[in-house]
């Protein structure tokens, strides 16, 4: 249906947010990849599950739609975490739940889960050498 027909029976929202743009720049080749780093546990949980409702998760539905690799660096991926509070250092043991969120996450095309900064670098080294760049700053 043309869009003057459509605005004869429906009203037309243009989205102008914040999110809008940086999303938009996908369809013009502006990014090569899309990197959420550090992702909360919340963060993998919509994009394992396809909900795009912030900047991150919006940017990595609709790079997955054009085959634009993700690099997610995901925070609950061991059964055990010691990690500091503002007070003290605690443990943390993520649930199930998350756990598995991870691993649906792992299953989505075009998204590699990493789980540690030396990961991360690893794998936006890789990138830059498949896309034959190089770090910019030492």
């Amino acid at each position: 249906m043309p869009l003057d027909e459509l605005k004869q029976r429906f009203r037309i929202f243009r989205d102008k947010t914040a999110s809008g743009v940086p999303v938009g720049m996908l369809y013009d080749d502006v990014y090569h990849t899309v990197v959420i780093a550090p992702a909360t546990s919340n963060t993998v949980a919509k994009c394992a599950f396809g909900f795009s409702d912030t900047l991150p998760t919006n940017m990595f539905a609709q790079a997955g739609k054009l085959g634009i690799p993700g690099i997610v660096f995901a925070c609950d991926t061991e059964p055990v975490v010691v990690t500091k509070s503002p007070h003290d250092w605690v443990t943390l043991r993520p649930r199930r739940i998350e756990l598995d969120n991870v691993d649906r996450l792992r299953a989505i095309d075009f998204c590699h889960v990493v789980c540690s900064p030396a990961e991360l670098e690893a794998a936006l080294d890789a990138r830059l050498k498949e896309l034959a760049l190089a770090w910019t700053s030492p």
